[in-house]
């Protein structure tokens, strides 16, 4: 793990790299010259030595990162802390009357174990074309194509059509409260004007020799609960017919033996056919109409074995994962507590869904409390902004084809959608089916070339939608 001095003495050469010769960052056409000379890959492998693990989060030390690079290029920015240690940062380009476009990303990271991993976590390093590093794919990789973007957009002094704000986070991996939830409340001014927003979220998939890009439009929404359960104490050697572990137990096995029934909602269909026009035989018909589909509980149980994060868009679901019971083996505790990670469709009101998993744990001496809800939204997938992403891709990518993705995770983005700025999760990074499972696991890792290709896809997306006469 680097140090922070460290950090800065690279800084400085990498800055000095950029001014003297290096990897391009091309324009797109040619609207913007080459400005910045510094490598992706190597700014990445920057960025992951730079601790924001979260919990704590640290993320002040991101905002060091970023502001090294904006000091010496005399792009203005402001910060603000949350907290101790929990900095965000934000930059604006002014330019014309059209909505603005912020990029957004968090700087946060989960944990990673070293003993599980080819490398340290927190230590880049490639192997066999592939850049390993917590972060490099959630979502450090996708922070830096935007941040070399606005900059290469800073630097080339070309009027923009609207305002292009970036913004790096605090806390995504936790909820949010001290990143992006934070600034809305205590600087609502960093979003004036914004009318679309790029975020985590979506991604490309290399399928069989086709390229199919997903925007991200929805996402399930979070209902975090937790369950207590009450019972008499004792002595561990003579336990009664029921205690609070037994009680909640029960509960939880009665929430694990009843999945929530399963529903196709307009985007959810949307999506698979979008993914169905890549495929053949008999998985194509079943994605093309996977309302049909999923009445066979043999293609259910086939794709929940194979794509759990596609299985987990047609219904909502719970996972139990924290447990807490008595401090000591021989002592029944008075309570035990589940805190559960339940993800809901975004067609209903959160409390509907509390309601209907109270009845499915419904028993005497428990207890449900929700931690955590957000409200369900959806962006519109036929705005200026999309239609400028798929027209540009296009040209970059001839035969790539699109479709729009429901994320079964939860990013910033509900926060901005509720303000109703147009929220999209994007990222022209292609992956092999499979290839993005290290996120939040073991080994973490983005293909080398492919990140460099993303860089530039992003940057020719971006300087399309601002840089030409607004739609």
């Amino acid at each position: 793990m680097k140090t922070r001095t460290n950090l800065f003495n690279r800084l400085q050469r990498n800055f000095l790299k950029w001014l003297t010769g290096g990897v391009f960052i091309l324009g797109y056409i040619g609207s913007v010259s080459a400005q910045a000379e510094l490598d992706p890959v190597e700014l990445l492998s920057d960025f992951v030595g730079v601790d924001t693990v979260n919990p704590p989060g640290n993320e002040a030390n991101a905002v060091a990162f970023y502001a090294q690079y904006l000091d010496q290029l005399g792009i203005a920015y402001e910060t603000g802390e949350s907290a101790p240690g929990r900095g965000n940062l934000w930059a604006r380009l002014k330019g014309g009357a059209a909505p603005g476009l912020m990029l957004l990303q968090h700087t946060d990271v989960v944990p990673g174990d070293p003993r599980y991993w080819l490398s340290d976590p927190l230590q880049a390093e490639i192997r066999e074309g592939y850049l390993y590093g917590r972060g490099v794919v959630d979502m450090k990789g996708t922070g830096i194509a935007q941040f070399l973007a606005f900059v290469a957009i800073a630097q080339s002094g070309v009027a923009l059509n609207r305002d292009l704000v970036f913004m790096a986070s605090a806390d995504e991996e936790a909820g949010g409260f001290f990143g992006v939830d934070w600034v809305i409340k205590n600087h609502p001014e960093a979003f004036d004007g914004v009318g679309y927003l790029l975020n985590e979220g979506g991604s490309g998939l290399l399928q069989e020799g086709e390229k199919v890009f997903a925007i991200e439009v929805t996402q399930k929404v979070p209902v975090w609960l937790k369950i207590a359960a009450e019972g008499e104490p004792g002595h561990g050697s003579y336990p009664r017919t029921e205690s609070s572990v037994t009680k909640l137990l029960k509960a939880l096995n009665q929430l694990q033996s009843t999945p929530f029934p399963i529903r196709v909602i307009p985007p959810v269909d949307r999506y698979f056919k979008g993914l169905a026009a890549g495929l053949s035989g008999q998985q194509m018909i079943d994605y093309q109409d996977i309302a049909v589909a999923v009445q066979r509980p043999d293609f259910v149980r086939a794709l929940h074995s194979s794509h759990p994060a596609l299985h987990a868009l047609l219904r909502d679901t719970c996972s139990i994962t924290m447990l807490k019971g008595s401090s000591k083996i021989n002592v029944v505790p008075p309570v035990a507590e589940a805190e559960v990670d339940c993800r809901m469709l975004p067609d209903r009101a959160a409390s509907a869904f509390v309601e209907d998993f109270k009845a499915r744990v419904a028993g005497e001496g428990l207890t449900v409390d929700l931690t955590m809800a957000f409200s369900p939204a959806i962006s519109d997938a036929s705005s200026s902004l999309i239609e400028s992403i798929q027209e540009t891709l296009s040209a970059l990518h001839p035969g790539a084809r699109f479709t729009f993705s429901v994320a079964s995770g939860f990013t910033d983005s509900h926060f901005t959608r509720d303000l109703g700025i147009q929220s999209y999760g994007f990222s022209p990074m292609l992956y092999l089916d499979g290839e993005a499972r290290g996120v939040h696991g073991n080994n973490e890792a983005v293909h080398v070339e492919r990140y460099r290709r993303a860089v530039s896809d992003y940057q020719a997306v971006i300087e399309a939608f601002v840089l030409r006469p607004a739609q």
